[in-house]
């Protein structure tokens, strides 16, 4: 039987008991035992979040969540600031754009993220904008910002910070409320290890005041109605009941190893495959300052056809990584370890890698990026 180990970024591989807990019969979602699992599952949210404040659950990926955030938050005409330094960047001018907001684009080289300093200015010549959009993990390129200095600057103004966390939750440290994050957007299927279709949004009381005075028309994202439906613990449509069900039992699992832990397990596994790739004569594309604990993505030569190792990799060895999105189309490999991946499946990832470069024709000792992961795992 071929193997099926997946170390994409979205959607990450599953542990055998959420699979167990996935396939459970389904139960009613307006029955007492539905709103317990809701209540465990707003609580354990919180805690990961880092909030007190309220936290809704939609049917939906995670882009159901940020474009929940963008119709909820501003009216059509308002200013808001997008930040481009990947291609999920980018869907936040795209949300923006669809909802007819006023919207100015910071485009960052790729490679790196936004910087503390550059938010200040962007709030400095553009003070009436209502919220700034930007990304915790750009899975696009493997990058992410320094999300508390840059709450830092966002807190004490009147513009709300609203983050795409999608590949971060569970991944990348985050505390909410303690930073002052106004908005955090996220979904089911990477750093909390099941597949997609919850899509996730905590907002703190400055959100809450802005979607109250929101004129933008919206329905099935309305949050408004997902506030009042919270109040009886409930949603104000039907829910993905069994994933929901799963995500009780994934927050326990996390919050029982805990999370500090479990980052800096994922550090550890992405410094180990920094110095694999770097064993291995290639290059990690973000910027040391701005590399991200749930995934990597690494430079390959044009030469070597990155496409073809990705499907080889997929279609002959069973081992799926990722390619590149944007302008990054065929020149990377992204290699996720985040969710339910751990060092043994990242060692099985770079020795698939290593195998298909050396038949590609790379020229590099057979074994050394193994050996340098396995250096990193062991210190």
């Amino acid at each position: 039987m071929k193997k099926n180990l997946l170390l994409t970024p979205g959607p990450s591989k599953v542990p055998v008991e959420l699979c167990e807990v996935l396939g459970q019969p389904i139960i009613h979602h307006r029955t007492p035992q539905f709103q317990q699992i809701l209540k465990d599952v707003t609580e354990g949210l919180r805690k990961v979040i880092g909030t007190s404040s309220d936290v809704y659950l939609l049917a939906s990926s995670g882009t159901g969540a940020m474009e929940a955030a963008v119709a909820n938050l501003a009216s059509q005409g308002d200013k808001v600031i997008t930040v481009e330094y990947g291609k999920f960047g980018e869907r936040w001018a795209s949300l923006a754009k669809a909802y007819k907001l006023n919207y100015v684009t910071l485009k960052i080289e790729w490679g790196r993220t936004i910087t503390p300093e550059e938010v200040k200015a962007a709030l400095a010549q553009h003070p009436d904008a209502k919220a700034i959009f930007l990304t915790q993990c750009e899975t696009s390129t493997s990058a992410t910002p320094d999300l508390q200095a840059i709450a830092a600057v966002t807190r004490n103004t009147s513009t709300a910070l609203v983050v795409d966390a999608v590949s971060a939750l569970g991944t990348e440290p985050i505390q909410m409320d303690a930073w002052g994050v106004d908005v955090v957007c996220s979904g089911s299927h990477k750093g909390l290890m099941l597949p997609p279709g919850v899509g996730i949004v905590a907002v703190s009381a400055k959100a809450i005041a802005m979607i109250e005075a929101s004129t933008n028309i919206r329905f099935y994202f309305d949050l408004r109605k997902s506030r009042k439906a919270l109040a009886d613990t409930d949603t104000p449509f039907t829910p993905a009941i069994n994933i929901i069900i799963a995500l009780d039992a994934a927050l326990k699992m996390l919050l029982t190893e805990g999370l500090d832990k479990k980052q800096a397990y994922y550090l550890k596994m992405a410094q180990a495959v920094w110095a694999a790739a770097e064993a291995l004569g290639l290059k990690v594309y973000a910027q040391p300052a701005y590399r991200s604990r749930g995934l990597t993505a690494i430079l390959i030569p044009e030469a070597l056809n990155p496409k073809k190792l990705v499907k080889i990799m997929r279609d002959v060895h069973g081992i799926t990584m990722a390619g590149g999105q944007g302008d990054l189309d065929g020149k990377i490999v992204r290699i996720a370890h985040m969710g339910a991946v751990d060092e043994y499946d990242v060692l099985t990832g770079i020795s698939c890698l290593e195998k298909v470069l050396k038949e590609a024709g790379h020229k590099f000792e057979l074994g050394a990026g193994l050996a340098a992961a396995q250096k990193v795992l062991n210190s």
